[in-house]
């Protein structure tokens, strides 16, 4: 009885999360065609508008530890669903992420996160899409800010283990920026597919920065080391052993 009708509820959450996406992207659009600012504003506006609907809808409350970087840095992420996305991009100020090519066609979505200076990747040409990516950044075609990349390239599901993708250290490499590590564990609570989404507490938690100049063996080993550690970790304060079955309390 109890989990249908938390589905109920989950049902009801997702569908006003995609109405008020399309509402806030009409609402803002004037204002984002001129000005990057307004693109950002209506991005913000919509993370803080699911974190709070979830925490009362479907009780999943939303908390961001350690410190957001403020400067221009690169943060090496885990991504699990799409609530990461939310929370990493509505605590940083100038958030901007490498997206797939594909969503650049997708309604509202995709054209506000060109306008805020997200980078359109090729599938199986990341190589490529990284060196243009930081030859817009040098020539100042791409707007400052934080450059969020998933390491692991794709959504990773609790317990799950994938490897971590070195175009993370050639971007690294080539910006000459600190690397904020960041680690969640919000696909406890919200899968990557379904409907249903459970009550508790997704955090995202940023964790300390890496100096840039790093060779690639002890940035790769050191960013994937500090990750998933701590992901392992709040996945365990959330109930879920990440190497085995789920902790009961």
């Amino acid at each position: 009885m109890r989990y249908g009708i938390q589905w109920v509820r989950s049902l009801i959450f997702n569908a006003q999360m995609y109405v008020a996406m399309l509402v806030l992207g009409l609402a803002f659009f004037p204002w984002a065609i001129f000005s990057r600012k307004g693109a950002a504003m209506a991005c913000k506006s919509y993370c803080r508008w699911v974190c709070w609907t979830a925490g009362w809808m479907i009780n999943l409350k939303t908390e961001v530890r350690g410190t957001p970087p403020t400067q221009e840095v690169m943060i090496g992420a885990k991504h699990q669903s799409f609530l990461d996305i939310i929370m990493i991009f509505g605590s940083v100020p100038a958030g901007k992420f490498i997206m797939k090519r594909e969503l650049m066609w997708a309604p509202i979505l995709g054209q506000y996160g060109l306008r805020i200076g997200c980078v359109p990747v090729n599938r199986g040409k990341r190589g490529a899409a990284i060196k243009q990516m930081v030859a817009d950044v040098a020539s100042g075609a791409q707007i400052a800010g934080q450059l969020i990349i998933y390491s692991q390239g794709t959504r990773v599901a609790p317990g799950a283990r994938r490897p971590y993708k070195v175009g993370t250290y050639a971007l690294y490499s080539q910006l000459n920026q600190p690397c904020v590590p960041a680690a969640t564990n919000v696909g406890v609570f919200w899968p990557r597919h379904g409907v249903y989404r459970k009550p508790g507490v997704a955090v995202v938690e940023f964790l300390e920065p890496m100096a840039p100049g790093l060779s690639q063996k002890e940035f790769m080993e050191t960013l994937e080391e500090r990750v998933e550690k701590r992901s392992d970790a709040l996945m365990r304060e959330a109930g879920f052993d990440p190497d085995g079955d789920e902790i009961r309390h």
